[in-house]
Order: C-alpha cells, then structure tokens, then sequence
C-alpha cells in the first residue's frame, strides 16, 4: 500500500514505573532520518527504539518526543543524618551564646536545607523497555496508518492524473498520422506556387522529401514507451513497500519521452497536446515528492 512521508502519531503507557508518553511526526525526507528526543534515562533504549521504527518507516524524517512522569516507585527519600546532626549542634551552640533555650524538633531539622533530599531509582533498560515499546508501538501505529491514509489519497490523485495523460497520449498518437499527409499536401502546393506549370511537381522529389520529414517526425517508439512507462507507474503504486523513488525515477521517463515528442513532433496541435501533458507530469511529481 502506497503511504504518504507525513503523518503523527501518539502513545501512552502506564505503569508502577509511572506515565510515559511518546509522540511522533514525520515530515518528508529524501532518505530516512530518525531523530529521538527523550529522558537521559531512555538513551540505553535509543538504538532498539530506532530499529522498531525502522521496521515500519523507510523513508522520511521522523521526530520522536518522549515524556516520562515518574511514579513514587521510581523515588526515594534520603536523609543526611551527619548534616541534620550538624544543623542540630551548631543550632545548640548558637542558643547558648545568645542565652536563648532554642528547642530543636525534627520538624525544624528537615525544614533545612539538604536534610531530605528526593532522587530518582538507577532503572535499568529492561525494565524500561516494556513500558517504553509499548508507547511507541501504539505512536508508530497511529503513524502508519496516517500516513496509510494519504497515501491512499495521493494514489487516487496520481492514477487520475495519469488517466488523463493516457488520453493525451491517445490524442497525440491520433494526431501523429495526419502530421505527414497534412505535410504532404502544404509541400506540395509551395512547389506547385514555386514551380513554373509546364514543369510541375516530381513525384519521386516529392515522395523523398515527405519520407524524409516523417522519418524526423515520427514518434511511435516515444508513444510505445510512453505507455510503457505508465503501465510501470500503475503497477508501482499498486505494489507494496516503499514506492517513492521509483516513482519519482518513471516520471523522469515520463517527461523525457513527453519532451522528445514534442521536439520531433513538428505540429502546432500536438505541441498544446504536449504543454498540457508536461503540466499534468509536474502536478504528478510534486505529488510523487510526498511517498515513501
């Protein structure tokens, strides 16, 4: 199925190790480019995480946010009792000399600074991971099928476009045949103005000369693979997997062949027929810019 390279996509988990939340675009890319933005606890994670999502994305750059809310299992309370001790004598000795009966309670201890101290539990990245891939696994869901989704969008706007330069192509391959008769009889009244009237017009002359430009004039291997390279594109987009640059590689094809026609062509009518087709191609590779 043919996908867009854009898309988003978001993840949540919950856990005794708490909240954790993943977030993902993707915008477009030449290659594939995965860019993590997470928690210094998450880093041990980063290259397991990149190959999950680079199982499911080919091509694009995809940015993904992670945001970890700590349960209380994941923190411990710790008390400095030799720095609460020295708050205690110091606070003693200053009573003393004041001549003041200062009474210290542990309430008044852990008010001071650095006392109690919250610091987060050393996780390792087993125990992350679960939680972890869990909240990715659904933000790359909700990803794909985004971009699943204008994929199938942009399809059915590249195979109506395509549809549409068939029929140019019909018309021009229509349009080719008379090109050389229409030649033919314009040659042949030019010699009959320019040619004195007991002389006349040499049949043999003649039939070289019209040879001659419908050699120069014909298109029919450029028409043949034309079509050819349509029918690729069709069946391209049907496939599976990424498609993008293949795509991107069989409207270059295209265009060449449409440029040569309209080179060779030698006629006003197939050279609008031409103009419109190149319009068409490049609506098509702007679109084709936009699949993986």
């Amino acid at each position: 199925m043919a996908r867009s390279m854009t898309g988003f996509g978001r993840g949540e988990s919950n856990s005794d190790l708490g909240r954790i939340v993943v977030e993902m675009k993707a915008v477009n890319h030449r290659f594939s480019e995965i860019v993590f933005r997470m928690p210094r606890q998450f880093s041990a994670l980063e290259e397991q995480a990149r190959r999950l999502v680079q199982e499911q994305v080919a091509r694009g750059r995809v940015d993904v946010f992670v945001t970890w809310t700590p349960s209380a299992r994941t923190k411990s309370v710790q008390v400095d009792k030799d720095l609460a001790m020295a708050y205690y004598y110091a606070l003693k000795e200053l009573g003393e000399e004041i001549g003041s009966n200062l009474e210290l309670t542990a309430d008044t201890l852990v008010r001071l600074p650095d006392v109690f101290t919250v610091a987060e539990a050393e996780l390792t990245a087993e125990e992350l991971w679960p939680p972890f891939a869990e909240a990715l696994s659904s933000a790359l869901s909700g990803l794909v099928g985004m971009r699943e989704r204008e994929g199938a969008v942009l399809a059915q706007d590249l195979l109506s476009r395509m549809e549409r330069i068939e029929q140019l192509r019909s018309d021009i391959a229509q349009r080719a045949p008379l090109v050389v008769e229409e030649y033919r009889a314009r040659l042949t009244r030019r010699l009959e103005e320019l040619l004195p009237p007991s002389t006349g017009v040499d049949p043999q002359r003649l039939a070289q000369e019209v040879a001659f430009f419908a050699d120069r004039a014909d298109i029919s291997e450029e028409l043949q693979r034309l079509a050819s390279h349509m029918v690729q594109f069709r069946s391209t987009l049907a496939g599976s997997g990424p498609v993008g640059r293949k795509l991107d590689f069989l409207v270059q094809e295209l265009g060449r062949e449409v440029n040569t026609i309209g080179s060779k062509a030698n006629d006003a009518a197939i050279t609008n027929l031409v103009v419109e087709a190149k319009s068409e191609l490049e609506k098509v590779r702007e679109q084709v810019q936009n699949m993986e």
